[in-house]
Order: C-alpha cells, then sequence, then structure tokens
C-alpha cells in the first residue's frame, strides 16, 4: 500500500494542531473587542467582579456565561508579567481566508503590508494597530518565524486585531509574487534603500502598493528583498537615524494613504 509523502503527512498534523489551538486574551480592551467580534470562536471567559462590571454589557453582547472569580484566584494560563486587568479569554484564531480574496477585494484601500520574519508580538501588534487606522487590506507574514496570534499581540494592538486581517502565510515570497501577479508593487523599507520612500511612491502612482518590512537587525531577507520591484529608504535628520519596524510601517502606511 502506498503512504503518503512526509510532507503531507507534516502539513496534516499542523493542520490538526492548528485546530487545536487556542489563545488566551487579556486586557479589558483586547477581551471586550473580542466579545463583540462576531466572527470570533469563543471558549472561556474569565472576569474579576471588577472587570464584569466593566465588560457586562459586551458580555450581554456575546451571550457568554462569565466565570467571575476573586483576583487572587484568578487561575487562568498568562504569564506572570500580563497586565491582564482581571480579564482573560479563551479563543480560537481567526480565520481570514484567502490571500487572493483579501488583496483583491477586501475591505480598505489596495495596501497591504509584509512583514518579514517580524517575531516580536509587540511589534507586530503595533503594526496592525497603524494598518487598521490607514485602512490597509491585511497584514501578511510567514506562517513560521513571525509573531503567531497572542494574548501580548493582541493588547498591543488595542482591538486590531479583531478587525485588522493579519494573515499568516506559507512562503512569503510566493505570496509576494502573487502580489504582483494581481498588480501590486512591492515597496521594501530599509535604510539602505537606492530612493527615497516619497520618491517610491510618486512611482507607484495609483497603483496598489505592499510594504515589505524586516525584522530588526536582520532586515530583509535576500529572497525577500530579490522579490521587491523597488528598496525605499526613510531619509532622517542628522548623521544617524533609525525606526523600529511597527514605526517604519506607520510612516510607510501614512505615505502610502496620502497619495491622489
Amino acid at each position: 500500500m502506498k503512504t503518503k509523502p512526509d510532507w503531507v503527512i507534516d502539513k496534516e498534523k499542523a493542520r490538526r494542531n492548528e485546530a487545536r489551538e487556542t489563545v488566551w486574551l487579556f486586557g479589558i480592551h483586547a477581551v471586550r473587542d473580542a466579545l463583540l467580534n462576531p466572527n470570533r470562536e469563543r471558549l472561556r471567559l474569565v472576569l474579576t467582579k471588577n472587570a464584569f462590571d466593566r465588560l457586562e454589557d459586551a458580555v450581554t453582547a456575546s451571550g457568554m456565561e462569565a466565570e467571575v472569580v476573586e483576583p487572587r484566584k484568578f487561575d487562568v494560563p498568562l504569564a506572570e508579567d500580563s497586565v491582564h486587568q482581571g480579564a482573560a479569554l479563551e479563543v480560537k484564531p481567526l480565520n481570514w481566508g484567502k490571500l487572493d480574496d483579501l488583496a483583491i477585494s477586501g475591505e480598505g484601500e489596495p495596501l497591504v503590508v509584509c512583514l518579514d520574519r517580524v517575531t516580536d508580538p509587540h511589534n507586530v501588534g503595533a503594526v496592525l494597530r497603524s494598518a487598521e487606522v490607514f485602512g490597509a487590506r491585511a497584514v501578511i507574514a510567514p506562517r513560521h518565524h513571525s509573531a503567531p496570534e497572542t494574548g501580548a499581540l493582541a493588547k498591543t494592538a488595542s482591538g486590531a486585531l479583531e478587525r485588522q486581517p493579519y494573515l499568516r502565510v506559507a512562503n512569503l515570497s510566493e505570496a509576494m509574487v502573487s502580489l504582483k501577479d494581481m498588480g501590486y508593487v512591492m515597496i521594501g523599507l530599509d535604510g539602505d534603500g537606492t530612493v527615497t520612500l516619497a520618491e517610491a511612491m510618486a512611482a507607484a502612482g495609483s497603483r496598489p502598493v505592499a510594504l515589505v518590512l524586516g525584522a530588526e537587525g536582520p532586515g530583509l531577507r535576500d529572497k525577500t528583498r530579490e522579490t521587491c520591484d523597488v528598496i525605499a529608504r526613510i531619509p532622517f535628520a542628522g548623521g544617524f537615524g533609525s525606526l523600529n519596524v511597527s514605526n517604519a510601517a506607520a510612516v510607510g502606511l501614512y505615505a502610502a494613504s496620502q497619495r491622489s
């Protein structure tokens, strides 16, 4: 009898693991937005009395039954340094669908952000927040070597995780090629860019734009850089300047949103 190739078995195993995976969201804002998101599959809600009083309207709207506990008995699997504010919600990760659907007909402007191995959940959360503010259709990252959906990411995103698509793909370079085939101009952001961000945006004109950013330190990987149409830099004053990836994304998103 013919057996399945190892790569198929591994892929199926990963898919089953993802189906079982749950995430604990925490903090008043993150929990409230998840309770009010009809697309979020919610499993367990643990609140202190004070948190319940602040979230009662959202709890009622969600139809969930909260476990109201004493602060000293707030026994949920969170990191000790998590600022949970007495609110924690166990959920399934969101399913945002397919890249083609989001990029072509998703809500917002024809604008996406590609993150190349950005693993810090606080940076990704901040990027999601900026992407929502400036009307991007999606934030895209590789499934491996990127920040997964976590409570820390959700808290930094301040609710944006529930509304801003965060799509993790099998291969970022292949996703970038697909975006190029859909008409997107791939603008990589790096300090050694050959043109300024303003020049890159002017050259893109009214075409859809994908901003591509790498992790702090390593920056864009060679394959990612090669797949970009242009590498642009954000000008800075003085002899030295540096922005972290979330700040650079915010500047790029603003520049893209201001095109006439």
